[in-house]
């Protein structure tokens, strides 16, 4: 699967009011921004993240299917850890199962009392990747 890291917006404007199903973040200007659309490619977990003042670039939301989870507490990003040491970027940065499952491992770690969602996301993200498209078995 390929896993995406996609910019939403300044952390200090945007995270207080950040809730699932966002589909839009406000610009240090004040000016509304739509988030643009996902690349085709991304077809496994959609990471949104927000910049903090000083550059530094936190997770603050986990995508997948019908799963939509805004972290209680954000995840700094890190480069070689998270993203295979690219570069952040104004369009989505593309990043493999292994810097995904590292990112998810500190996402759980991080936020514990939301274990539970992230762990359905996962189990949808497994669930797909060995071709169960169905939300329950079938006689």
């Amino acid at each position: 699967m390929v896993h995406g890291l996609m910019y939403q917006g300044g952390f200090e404007q945007n995270f207080p009011v950040l809730a699932p199903a966002a589909r839009s973040f406000r610009t240090s200007d004040g000016e509304e921004r739509e988030l643009p659309a996902w690349p085709e490619t991304v077809d496994g977990v959609r990471f949104g993240y927000m910049e903090r003042r000083g550059r530094k670039f936190l997770v603050v939301r986990l995508q997948f299917d019908e799963h939509d989870i805004v972290l209680r507490s954000p995840v700094a990003l890190d480069r070689m850890r998270h993203m295979g040491n690219q570069r952040f970027s104004p369009r989505p940065t593309l990043i493999t199962d292994a810097c995904a499952s590292a990112l998810l491992d500190d996402v759980i770690e991080c936020n514990p009392e939301q274990a539970t969602d992230i762990a359905l996301l996962i189990n949808r993200v497994n669930q797909v990747r060995r071709g169960f498209v169905g939300s329950r078995l079938r006689e």
